[in-house]
Order: structure tokens, then C-alpha cells, then sequence
């Protein structure tokens, strides 16, 4: 079996127990302390870990880049995740984290790699509720379910991203959206935990001209599936007479876009539902990988026009 498949495969089992592995590092001493926290990003996001590289500092660029860095020959620019979130390293950034995500490559400076750690969904937290950082999408329990366990903060890295590389993007409307058209009373079920890509969806979807229901992790949206298939049984309707598509994220907390597609999938009452994975963890690897859990399309964050094509696609194809 080869590399790729190999991680497939291992992705597909992860998946299947509604887990997943996170990638910790330290940055160097919080904010008005000593302390030295764990922060975390997960593992199919980053391409590789190397030693600091020789970093050449780039004129006029934000004071949150160090500079460009050249990777096998593609160069890269490289994030001060350190200043991004206060904190201090007392000998600088020693390891540079290479990511993929989000059509999008980036390097992050850290002060160092401490473990890659397997986790289930429902160990994290989100950071919503807890903590006005904008930086951090959530909390890991690292030690299970209990009182006391060790926490790591898991970075919202598409944010941080945007708010460093800002895109020049066109504005999301219907003429770059087009209309999506669904069965009257009926919603698109979204969820994604990231804010910053939960206010792209709902401009895209208020463009399409689709009434939705936003949901924050696969728990919240499975939720709102099971209360719709109650109502679908006691009327004598079917489910999708109220929810015509879902549009979900795969990584969150509390329950991941993997599991939740495979539980509408295994439902006999849920499964004609189409569902669209929307995901920043983008390849051909992860396109194969969801096909293998059953959803009906893939899309890679974020490109409005794509997606609404591959949502249109997806309701034809279920029709």
C-alpha cells in the first residue's frame, strides 16, 4: 500500500472513532506570566516540521511576518504566531511549522514541537464561550474528560491567516454566486467552527438567496437534524421537506464533519440528504478520504463561486 493511501486509510479509521491528532508546540511565556502553554494545530494541516531556515525579512511587510522563507524552491512566507498571541520565547523561534490549508501555504514560527497527541472531538472545547481570544477556535482536554486536565489551545490558523495575508476577494453576491434553488420552507444545515469562515458561508448563502440554520460543531448540527426528523414524523413529511442540503466543516469540536456525515449517511430516514463537505483541509488525499465517508461533494474553502457550483451539483445529483 502506498504512502498516501496508508494515510487515507488512517485518516478514514480516525474518522470513524470520531478522532483525530493534534500537533503541540509551545510559543514561550504567556502573557503577564511565566507560564509556558501548549498551543495546538492539527496534524493533516501541517506538510512537514523543519529547523528555522534562514528567514530574509521582507520591506513594508506587516510587523506579524518575519519574512519569506525558500523551501525547496518555493518560498513561503513565514508567521510570528509568538507575537500573534503575546507571547515571549526566550531564545526566539526554533522550529518552523510548513502548513497547507485553505489554498493557501504558510510557515509557522514556534519556539518548539512538543508531542502529537490522539484526541477524540468530543475532549475539545469550544473557545467561543470560554474566551474572547480571537486567535483560539477552541480548547483540547488533553487528559480526557476530567477535572483539572492539562489544556491546549488550539489556534484558529485560518484567521490568523487572514488577518496576516489578507486576500484581495471580490465582494459575495448573486451575480458571482448565482440563485440555489431548494424545495420552498425548506433550509441549508451548515457547520463550521471558525467565525471568520461561519460569516463567508452566511454571505454566500444570503447571496444564493437560501434560507439556512448556522450551527458552531457536527453536535449542534446533529441536533438540529434529529429535532427535524421528530417533526418529519410526526407531520408525515420527509426530513429533507426542511433540510435540503448540509454544508459542513471537518474539523470541530465535540463532533467532527466526518462522523456527522456518517451518521446522516447510515440513517435510512437522513441518508437522501446531500451533504457537502467544506473544508480548509484541502488535496487529493482528503477528496478521497471524504468520498470514503459517503459524502456527496468536497469543496475547498474558500471560493464562493465554487462552492455554490458544487452545492447546486450536489441537490441535481439528489434529485
Amino acid at each position: 500500500m502506498s504512502s498516501s493511501q496508508q494515510d487515507i486509510e488512517q485518516r478514514v479509521r480516525l474518522a470513524g472513532s470520531n478522532m483525530f491528532e493534534l500537533l503541540l508546540f509551545r510559543l514561550g511565556e504567556a502573557p503577564g506570566s511565566e507560564q509556558r502553554e501548549l498551543y495546538g494545530i492539527n496534524v493533516f494541516k501541517v506538510r512537514e516540521i523543519l529547523a528555522m531556515p534562514t528567514i530574509t525579512a521582507v520591506a513594508g511587510a506587516s510587523g506579524d511576518i518575519l519574512g519569506v522563507a525558500d523551501i525547496r524552491g518555493q518560498i513561503i512566507p513565514v508567521i510570528d504566531l509568538a507575537r500573534i498571541t503575546g507571547c515571549r520565547p526566550k531564545n526566539g523561534p526554533k522550529i518552523l511549522l510548513v502548513t497547507e490549508f485553505a489554498r493557501t501555504t504558510q510557515g509557522f514560527a514556534v519556539e518548539e514541537v512538543d508531542d502529537i497527541v490522539r484526541l477524540e472531538w468530543n475532549q475539545v472545547l469550544s473557545a467561543e464561550s470560554h474566551s474572547g481570544g480571537s486567535a483560539v477556535t477552541s480548547f483540547a482536554r488533553l487528559d480526557g474528560n476530567v477535572d483539572g486536565s492539562r489544556l491546549a489551545q488550539v489556534l484558529d490558523v485560518e484567521r490568523i491567516v487572514r488577518d496576516v495575508l489578507p486576500a484581495k476577494e471580490s465582494d459575495i453576491t448573486e451575480a458571482n454566486t448565482g440563485r440555489l434553488r431548494i424545495k420552498p420552507g425548506a433550509r441549508v444545515l451548515a457547520a463550521d467552527d471558525s467565525g471568520v469562515a461561519r460569516a463567508l458561508i452566511e454571505q454566500s448563502l444570503t447571496a444564493m438567496g437560501v434560507p439556512f440554520v448556522m450551527t458552531k460543531t457536527g453536535q449542534e448540527a446533529w441536533d438540529v437534524l434529529e429535532a427535524a426528523l421528530r417533526k418529519a414524523q410526526k407531520d408525515g413529511t420527509e426530513v429533507s421537506d426542511q433540510i435540503a442540503l448540509v454544508l459542513t466543516d471537518l474539523e470541530m469540536p465535540e463532533m467532527d464533519g466526518f462522523t456527522l456525515t456518517r451518521r446522516i449517511k447510515s440513517d435510512t430516514d437522513l441518508m437522501h440528504i446531500p451533504v457537502v463537505i467544506h473544508s480548509s483541509l484541502s488535496g487529493s488525499a482528503n477528496e478521497q478520504h471524504v468520498r470514503k465517508v459517503g459524502a456527496n461533494a468536497y469543496v475547498s474553502k474558500f471560493e464562493p463561486t465554487e462552492l455554490a457550483d458544487v452545492m447546486r451539483g450536489a441537490l441535481v445529483r439528489a434529485a
